[in-house]
């Protein structure tokens, strides 16, 4: 049962990330050194990836591998942009963001 949900996890997550890059199957397979057809019949769950072919794909989407798993990172080549832009704040520049997110994100 956990390998089950870990597979649709694998299958959606390709997909989500892939189309938040814009990024067409076919041209993301071809990028990769695969057919034409090999990034739709994962995301159609009809093959899984070698291991050196899901490190590729990952590559291809500026991603971790672990980033990869992580679902609850919805944009994590952008959050990790951002997390290398705040490191640059000084110390008020931080803490006025900081207020800033809290104040858009508790709100109703």
């Amino acid at each position: 049962m956990q390998y089950e949900k870990s597979q649709e996890l694998f299958y959606k997550r390709l997909s989500t990330l892939r189309e938040q890059k814009g990024i067409s199957a076919r041209n993301m397979s071809l990028s990769i050194g695969q057919c034409e057809s090999y990034i739709n019949s994962i995301e159609n769950k009809k093959i899984l990836p070698s291991m050196s072919a899901f490190f590729y794909m990952c590559e291809y989407l500026d991603i971790s591998p672990q980033d990869f798993f992580n679902d609850s990172k919805v944009y994590p080549t952008e959050m990790e942009e951002f997390i290398q832009e705040l490191q640059k704040l000084s110390k008020e520049e931080f803490e006025h963001l900081f207020f800033l997110l809290k104040a858009i994100t508790n709100r109703k």
